[in-house]
């Protein structure tokens, strides 16, 4: 093995670094091994990580009982769900780049030779494999795990029943008691969001695209078998050191075919996108947002999850897990097989003993799927040249026209929704949300679920530059490139304007002529930037399109 650790740790000029090191406990023999960082993303403010302070103790275990010295550290984390609907919400999509940034930081600072990322909220596990392509020293994902569901009525919830309950109570249809009653219910001690939410969807991804070993990530955060599984992420970081694979090798054009094929499959968040786009920039593997139009298409939906469905992730690990969907895609010729994963082993050769519980029904056989095919539509026209996402799972409907209800900001389309003042028919438009224009990109899971509880979910649409929560539902289109904020078509629509969303024909479009187009755009002026200063100004200034992944470390605009 070369270890690029001894430029730190090894000769007579590194004394004074061995000196440091020695102070803390490690010893002469601790320094002559495989230094692996244990990236850890634990925080005291949400459940999502909570338990990861535990795992990181098993992780070190693990690189010790193989042969390696462990050095962990940490990095920060962004609750989605409890940010969710305020200023704070902007920061989200933002820290993926700082998650992402800090990690390459400390690995490149202490020149680790392989890394275990411990990972649980939504940003945190794109960030981590963002950084382990950056870094391309052998890596390994471990996703925290799901929460258990909560129980009212005799019923699993999760925190997708409390967001919709809120407007539920809004429109008189549920007491003040209830809501409390949900809230109290809803999540029942650490782990992440409990569907097919855009952590899980994750988690789904990292799996199938090989940088988690196959049939770690579905085990909940609560489960006594976590310990043995971050164990065994200490054994196989070990043997990546010792093969040199590296994440390189791992996340290729076929690998990321496998992921969107199982977001797909899954019915996963739409934050899907977003994340393997930045995989594929990070990775200098050619990927474009039509490519998932394409793979979702030929991809059936197979897996009855919520927030469409009707089980929790807690079922899907009792089913079986993600190797049961990996498997019904590599028995559907869905996959790529001879892709290498972490554990060296192939995508193939992962799924020979793969264990399907009998009689479940999570996850449907190829020939039953819910439909025949992906959650994952990307729609263009007009209104979003460049492209625009949404999820079709547990949709009816296929197309709608109506006049534009539009807002500049969330919190305006919150207070309209909860006020009545959007009737059935309406096209609801937010705009000013987009990486830039946000800055961040916000989640908008509380209007959505407003939208929801309030019973027009069947009746109203709603387009943004922003994005969804992996836990939204409904006709729902997100991510509309470009943005406002630059200027894209969505700053030119107008209240009562028509737009026209049609799913079958992935089209998107604004119903009005170019002549009366034109002159909109020619007054248009960007807004006055909302951070002049610190962290967010500097998203500003090198966030690309979400289109692209909004991503900052090349940026397209």
């Amino acid at each position: 093995m070369k270890l690029q650790s001894y430029t730190i740790t090894q000769g007579k000029e590194r004394a004074p670094a061995r000196s440091y090191l020695k102070s803390i406990g490690f010893t002469d023999e601790d320094l002559k091994k495989p230094i692996i960082g244990i990236a850890n993303t634990w925080i005291g403010t949400m459940p999502c990580n909570y338990n990861l302070r535990e795992l990181a103790v098993d992780v070190a275990r693990g690189i010790r009982e193989a042969g390696g010295t462990p050095m962990e550290f940490n990095t920060i984390a962004i609750s989605d769900g409890i940010t969710m609907g305020t200023e704070g919400m902007k920061t989200s999509l933002v820290s993926r780049e700082v998650i992402a940034d800090s990690i390459e930081l400390v690995a490149r600072g202490h020149m680790f030779d392989g890394i275990v990322a411990l990972v649980a909220c939504d940003k945190t596990i794109p960030a981590a494999a963002m950084a382990l392509l950056r870094l391309n020293v052998p890596g390994v994902v471990l996703y925290g795990g799901t929460i258990l569901p909560g129980r009212y009525k005799g019923h699993d919830i999760t925190i997708q029943d409390v967001f919709e309950a809120v407007g539920a109570n809004a429109a008189g249809r549920m007491s003040d008691e209830e809501l409390a009653a949900i809230e109290n219910a809803a999540c029942p001690g650490p782990g992440a969001c409990g569907g097919q939410y855009t952590a899980n969807t994750m988690a789904t991804v990292m799996e199938v695209i090989g940088l988690s070993p196959m049939g770690l990530n579905s085990i909940p955060q609560v489960d006594p078998r976590k310990h043995d599984a971050a164990r065994r992420c200490g054994e196989i970081i070990m043997n990546a050191v010792r093969t040199n694979l590296r994440p390189r090798d791992i996340v290729t054009r076929a690998s990321i075919e496998n992921a969107i094929a199982s977001v797909a499959a899954s019915g996963g968040s739409t934050n899907a996108v977003l994340h393997l786009l930045a995989f594929a920039r990070e990775a200098d593997v050619p990927l474009t947002i039509d490519d998932f139009q394409d793979l979702s298409n030929r991809t059936p939906l197979l897996a009855d999850l919520k927030p469409a469905g009707r089980y929790t992730a807690a079922d899907l690990d009792k089913a079986g897990g993600i190797p049961v969907i990996a498997k019904r895609l590599y028995d559907g010729g869905l996959a790529h097989s001879n892709v290498i994963t972490i554990t060296g082993k192939t995508f193939g050769e992962q799924l020979v003993n793969v264990r399907e519980t009998a009689g479940q029904d999570v996850i449907r056989p190829l020939t039953d799927p819910i439909k025949k095919s992906g959650g994952i539509v990307i729609l263009k026209g007009s209104l979003a040249p460049e492209g625009a996402v949404i999820k079709v799972t547990g949709l009816d409907r296929t197309s709608q026209t109506g006049p534009a209800r539009v807002f500049d900001s969330e919190e305006a389309a919150m207070h309209a929704v909860l006020g009545g003042r959007i009737q059935p028919g309406d096209v609801v438009v937010i705009r000013y949300e987009g990486p830039r224009g946000g800055p961040g990109m916000r989640e908008m899971l509380g209007v959505t679920s407003a939208i929801v509880g309030e019973g027009l979910s069947e009746t109203v649409a709603l387009v943004t530059d922003g994005r969804f929560s992996g836990a939204t539902r409904g006709f729902m289109v997100g991510h509309v490139a470009p943005e406002a904020a630059i200027g894209g078509p969505i700053a030119a629509v107008r209240e009562g304007d028509s737009i026209t969303i049609d799913v079958q024909a992935r089209a998107i479009n604004l119903n009005i002529s170019e002549s009366e187009l034109r002159p909109r755009f020619a007054g248009f002026s960007r807004p006055p930037a909302k951070y002049n200063s610190g962290v967010m100004a500097k998203y500003v200034a090198l966030v690309g399109s979400a289109s692209d992944g909004a991503v900052t470390s090349r940026p397209s605009l």
